[in-house]
């Protein structure tokens, strides 16, 4: 039944591909290039037109789903044929969030693909890709410098700030700081003082909290990608790992983990995972 539906897939094209993708569910796919996920239908499509907020953010972006990234296809949204809603593994979405993509940028299959391979660089890798990420721009939702073309025009190109980790480790590091508060093992932190979290952080370490994630390069500074909407130096800059401490405990209080059941609280953690 399966391989009948594939072969209706490659025969239909433009003539009944509604027909033909609602045929297909539930079923999957995967990834042949670089392909924007959205958490609207609308957005989604190859003639989509984007819209930005008052920070110049095009807020429907989720991410950028990597070569390779399987999917669960679970429904054709209605009115928009040349859209699917999916589902991954590589993506966990926000509580209540659907994530769509153009069916254009997947290749169906009619059984579970493996998951994308996904292999950690090593560190010295990493430090060059966060370094030479400086000085590009702060995209909601970006997490490949170079952008994706979509429907002729270059969109999307900069990096946020889980974005930004996520293309250093080709991957594999969680895409949202959802997970990354609780991602590798925990450095003790709580009721330390400055000069005693300087000594505490190591080379990628990450100071976390649910909503942002500063990365640290060295035991004097620190790499983030920034969003300032009052007009003001933004995207992928390097700070002093002091002075940004300082600034961060003035909003925030250091936690040795993630509060059971805490969304946007006002602690931070910091996680080491390399």
């Amino acid at each position: 039944m399966t391989l009948r539906i594939g072969i209706l897939l490659l025969f239909c094209g433009c003539i009944c591909p509604l027909q033909a993708m609602a045929a297909v569910l539930p079923g999957f796919a995967v990834a042949g290039k670089p392909a924007p996920v959205f958490n609207t239908p609308q957005s989604a499509g190859p003639q989509a037109q984007h819209h930005k907020d008052h920070c110049g953010q095009v807020r429907q972006l989720e991410f950028i789903a990597l070569p390779g990234t399987a999917f669960e296809v679970v429904a054709v949204p209605a009115g928009t044929p040349a859209v699917l809603e999916v589902r991954s593994n590589d993506y966990q979405a926000p509580p209540g969030t659907r994530l769509y993509v153009a069916a254009e940028l997947l290749t169906m299959h009619p059984t579970a693909p493996p998951a994308r391979k996904s292999q950690l660089p090593e560190a010295s890798k990493i430090m060059q890709q966060l370094r030479t990420a400086v000085g590009l721009p702060y995209i909601w939702g970006g997490n490949l410098r170079g952008g994706v073309i979509q429907a002729g025009q270059l969109r999307f190109a900069g990096l946020d700030c889980s974005g930004l980790l996520y293309e250093a480790t080709d991957g594999f590091t969680p895409r949202n700081t959802e997970q990354l508060v609780n991602f590798g093992s925990a450095v003790s932190i709580e009721g330390k003082n400055i000069p005693e979290l300087l000594q505490l952080l190591r080379p990628l370490d990450l100071i976390v909290w649910k909503g942002h994630v500063i990365i640290v390069l060295d035991q004097k500074t620190a790499v983030e990608s920034i969003l300032n909407c009052s007009g003001g130096r933004d995207g992928v800059v390097i700070t002093p790992l002091e002075k940004r401490m300082k600034q961060v405990l003035k909003q925030r209080r250091p936690a040795n983990s993630w509060p059971a059941g805490a969304g946007k609280s006002t602690h931070f953690v910091v996680r080491r995972w390399i």
